[in-house]
């Protein structure tokens, strides 16, 4: 079993940062994959910041430069940081975890970035 832990979602005015975690517990072999995804209402689900293999980042264009993926393989987290928010960055960020040789997906259970003056 596989758990994941999310913290650091908030309200935040247009402009500001936050700073997202999530760790990783439970039966964990080997981690491919550890990121980020969003969804807004009424949208869909979509990648924000993923890192492959503890090396790879890759991003949307919509945060570039504004957001940083990282990761603290000893405790198996990962980390989420935002700045330069804006109002169409508000969404339920959940974390993703891809482990094992058929990389089984986990997710967790969301938490709400708003971004509103």
């Amino acid at each position: 079993q596989v758990q994941l832990v999310e913290s650091g979602g908030g309200l935040v005015q247009p402009g500001g940062s936050l700073r997202l975690s999530c760790a990783a517990s439970g039966s964990i072999s080997s981690i491919y994959a550890m990121g980020w995804y969003r969804q807004a209402p009424g949208k869909q689900r979509e990648l924000v910041a993923r890192i492959i293999t503890g090396i790879i980042t890759t991003y949307a264009d919509s945060v570039k430069g504004r957001f940083t993926i990282s990761r603290d393989n000893a405790k198996n987290t990962v980390y989420l940081q935002m700045n330069s928010l804006k109002p169409e960055d508000t969404a339920v960020y959940l974390c993703n975890l891809q482990v094992g040789r058929f990389l089984s997906d986990y997710w967790g259970q969301g938490t709400q970035v708003t971004v509103s003056s």
